[in-house]
């Protein structure tokens, strides 16, 4: 590559990087319904068809990478993101998850190019962020308190009251401080004239912080040298802020503040989102079940006991929030809580009610609000806005239908225009004209384009928008430097902010400081950083979170064992497949039974041990790869996924890169197998020896990285009880019925394979097979970290290490009579044949391990994991009496 002597990209590769840029731009042009090449503003090249000074770092980069070198980073991206665990869950039109599967198998789509921003832009963003922050933490201080901008008349009284964003429940509800608005998000593109715009304001609960954070790190050490040249301002320090002032918000009589994170569950849209956020303050991730109100406070289950709770950082829609004053079908909620925000003992941000800010008819008298209420004209404005209420706006409306963004303030999807058929538009048209103060309507968004690698082929453009941030402090509102950036949707669909990826949001140091290569410290962030006491955070152990962690532990222990059979299996199938006269391939229908044992499926069930073998294949890749056939590897993957990431905030970031490994070679778009017989082989490989280093991987992580908490105590239970009962079931498989001494050989020596016992067993019994040995070694060792005696030990130590343990609670109990009945077996009798070709003390012993085992994971479950049943009191006998 040819370098100038200021070390800038050569005028040769800057031509060469142009021409490939602006025939993709012209390109993406062709596909845009808005209009030609050119028609909106260009983050990268200027009018005069230079790069731009903010961007030539990041064009240095594009030339010294080439085309190769941009499909190579976004594999990196790719990778990277699938190793920090960032996912997103793809919604229907209503919010909702287009099926549990969709609810676990979106990936996060991120650009491995940022989105820089000028110092001198990024100085006008932050100004009119901020002042929008304040203006609408002054209307939402209003709408719910004096009223003055309705009583004054500049705000028409039917937008606010039919919205249903507006809940009359919080009116009197403030939270500590001198703002009502804490947490404020803003969508903002450029205009063609490079003019920044407000599309979308969000106060319900904003979403998107967290995937800012991640995005930031993940970007960083996918592209580090230009990370280091160009030197962004750091959007850390902004998470920092939030935590402070979260803790700043408890009310005045909480001294030591709890503050927990209120999520949907790992069903929501941006699940990660939510915990990544959690992880990243330090606060506790809960439920609504985790959460309950009595003596007039809200409180924490934690085990048994309660812990109070001082703030709650909310992510729960607030009409979900409590199914006792608002939505009574609510389950994401927590009964009383409305209650208990009258009485100032909890602070809930964004307060409830806040989402009336995101009412679209707002938009339409910000200018006017901004006047009324502050005294000040909007630095950022928002595109033209027109009301169905003023009858020159509703001749607009109704003429211009077809070419604006139609939303019904009383709630309701956006309609856009110019996908409306003539049909349809006149359809709308009637239905504004009928009721045309029930609607809004807003000049369609203008994007601005920007260089991406999101599409392989090299550089590319795309529209791009961005998410920018604020916290309320007690000095004003703190920006996060930067935000979360975004490709727009082609077409029509880009107008309703739909999305195709994430940009990492890079902001330019001022030219002064740009060679110094420090952090400095953000100004807004310092300024409320002196009152604050630092703060540790609790640790929950809900019974949600412990139950999530319990069958953490199962789930992998299962995906473990299942993976181990499955590949045993697979191999003497294809060792035995042609010789199925000899003895030995008597193996192969045995340990098909017992894949079918352990995992509950039909996988050995029916037929002779010719037909067995003949349909072997199609059991293997069903019992591996269809996640929705019960007891299945994939479906066990899958549900630890599931349980992993309901408890993220408990797990070390590690966990993300073994669980995403494995997801990825286990977990198929579809469980059809592939035509190709060899491409099946492959993936069956692939799959079983992905999920056994994956799960010792797991098991390491949680043995070298896990605090010792109830938590972990928890899910190593989990563990313990699961693999007693596969090796319970796998040994009642192979070993009960006698066989001839050839099929007797293959089948134990392949069920230690299973058990990863069989180089202990070998150097003990130096080849011989005995099923007292295998007794002894399985059953009996409590050396064997595989033996039925070990898991018990594990179970007795675990139960006596959760908190509150009497010692002679009905779990240890029932652990002390499996050990105790096991204790008094002598090896040597469990290889008596009765007549009919059974062992049947053996098949005794292991049935009613199974029998009991089973019994003490019901019993834990109601003892440590069930929440408490029947409807209780919401406040005490001292406060009583206040109830209204």
């Amino acid at each position: 590559m040819v370098l100038s002597a200021q070390g800038a990209p050569g005028r040769g590769d800057v031509d060469g990087v142009l021409a490939d840029y602006r025939a993709a731009r012209a390109q993406h042009a062709l596909f845009d319904v808005r209009g030609g090449a050119g028609s909106g503003y260009d983050e990268f090249v200027d009018e005069a068809g230079q790069i731009r000074p903010a961007w030539r770092e990041l064009a240095q980069c594009v030339v010294e990478r080439g085309r190769g070198g941009l499909d190579q980073l976004r594999a990196v991206v790719r990778s990277l993101v699938d190793n920090d665990g960032i996912t997103y869950i793809h919604v229907d039109q209503h919010g909702d998850a287009v099926t549990d599967d969709d609810a676990v198998a979106g990936p996060w789509r991120l650009d491995g190019l940022p989105l820089v921003v000028s110092a001198d832009d990024w100085d006008l963003l932050e100004s009119g962020l901020v002042q929008r922050s304040r203006l609408l933490d002054a209307v939402l201080t209003d709408l719910y308190g004096p009223q003055r901008s309705i009583t004054s008349g500049v705000l028409p009284p039917q937008l606010v009251f039919a919205n249903p964003g507006y809940l009359r429940a919080a009116r009197g509800i403030e939270i500590p401080g001198r703002r009502q608005l804490f947490l404020h998000g803003c969508d903002v593109s450029r205009t063609a004239d490079g003019s920044f715009t407000v599309n979308a304001d969000w106060t319900q609960a904003p979403s998107g912080a967290g995937y800012a954070l991640a995005d930031r790190r993940v970007v960083a050490h996918a592209v580090p040298e230009l990370y280091e040249q160009l030197g962004p301002r750091p959007a850390s320090p902004w998470a920092e802020a939030l935590r402070l002032a979260l803790i700043d918000a408890a009310p005045e009589s909480a001294e030591d503040p709890v503050v927990v994170v209120l999520s949907p569950g790992i069903h929501s849209e941006t699940a990660f989102d939510q915990a990544y956020l959690a992880s990243v303050l330090g606060f506790p991730l809960v439920e609504g079940p985790d959460l309950v109100v009595r003596e007039g406070a809200l409180w924490m289950r934690s085990l048994g006991t309660l812990r109070r709770v001082d703030v709650v950082l909310r992510r729960v829609d607030a009409d979900y929030a409590d199914p006792l004053d608002l939505r009574a079908d609510s389950r994401l909620g927590v009964v009383g809580l409305v209650e208990v925000l009258r009485r100032g003992t909890v602070t809930v941000v964004n307060t409830l009610g806040s989402g009336v800010l995101e009412n679209p008819g707002l938009l339409r008298f910000l200018p006017e609000l901004a006047a009324e209420l502050l005294g000040e004209t909007p630095v950022l404005a928002t595109a033209p806005v027109y009301w169905g209420g003023i009858e020159l706006e509703r001749s607009h409306l109704l003429s211009n239908a077809g070419s604006l963004l139609l939303t019904p303030v009383t709630g309701g999807d956006t309609i856009v225009g110019p996908a409306l058929s003539r049909r349809q538009r006149d359809d709308v048209v009637a239905r504004i004209d009928a009721a045309p103060w029930q609607w809004v309507g807003r000049e369609l968004p203008q994007f601005s384009s920007a260089p991406t690698v999101h599409r392989s082929g090299g550089l590319s453009a795309a529209d791009v928008g961005m998410r920018l941030f604020t916290v309320a402090q007690r000095g004003g509102y703190a920006p996060m430097v930067g935000g979360l950036g975004y490709l727009l949707a082609p077409g029509n669909d880009s107008y309703t902010l739909d999305t195709v990826a994430a940009k990492d949001v890079w902001v330019r140091r001022p030219a002064r400081v740009t060679a110094e290569r420090i952090v400095p410290a953000e100004p807004a962030v310092v300024a409320s950083r002196a009152p604050v006491v630092p703060h540790r955070a609790h640790e929950v152990s809900s019974p949600r979170v412990l139950s999530d962690l319990f069958w953490l532990g199962r789930y992998a222990e299962r995906a473990e064992y299942t993976a181990r059979l499955l590949d045993v299996t697979r191999e003497r199938y294809h060792e035995y497949r042609y010789r199925q006269g000899m003895e030995a391939s008597a193996c192969v229908p045995v340990l098909l039974a017992a894949l079918g044992r352990l995992t509950g499926t039909d996988a050995g069930a029916g037929g002779d041990d010719a037909e067995m073998i003949a349909i072997a294949p199609t059991t293997l890749w069903a019992v591996t790869a269809d996640r929705h056939r019960a007891g299945s590897l994939a479906q066990s993957i899958e549900r630890l996924g599931l349980a992993a990431r309901a408890v993220r905030d408990q797990l070390s970031n590690d966990t993300w890169m073994v669980l995403s490994a494995v997801e990825r070679a286990v977990l198929r778009p579809s469980s059809a197998p592939p035509e190709s017989k060899t491409e099946g082989d492959t993936y069956l490989a692939s799959a079983h020896s992905a999920t056994l280093a994956g799960m010792l991987a797991l098991s390491g992580v949680a043995a070298e990285s896990m605090i010792r908490d109830a938590g972990w105590t928890m899910m190593d239970i989990g563990k313990r009880i699961e693999r007693g009962l596969g090796l319970a079931a796998l040994l009642s498989a192979t070993l009960v019925e006698a066989r001839s001494p050839e099929a007797e050989q293959t089948i134990t020596e392949s069920t230690l394979v299973a058990c990863e016992s069989s180089v202990t067993y070998r150097r003990r019994m130096l080849g011989t097979v005995r099923v007292a040995a295998v007794a002894d070694l399985l059953l009996f060792d409590a050396g064997n970290p595989r033996s039925l005696v070990h898991q018990f030990d594990r179970l007795r130590d675990g139960l006596r290490a959760l908190p509150g343990t009497s010692g002679a609670s009905r779990p240890e109990r029932l652990v002390d009579d499996l050990a105790t009945r096991l204790r008094r077996v002598e090896p040597a009798d469990l290889e008596y044949v009765s007549a009919d070709g059974r062992r049947v003390e053996l098949a005794q012993l292991l049935d009613g391990v199974q029998r009991d085992l089973s019994a003490l994971s019901a019993v834990i479950t109601a003892t440590h994991l069930s929440l408490p049943g029947g409807m209780q009191p919401l406040w005490g006998p001292a406060l009583r009496r206040m109830v209204p």
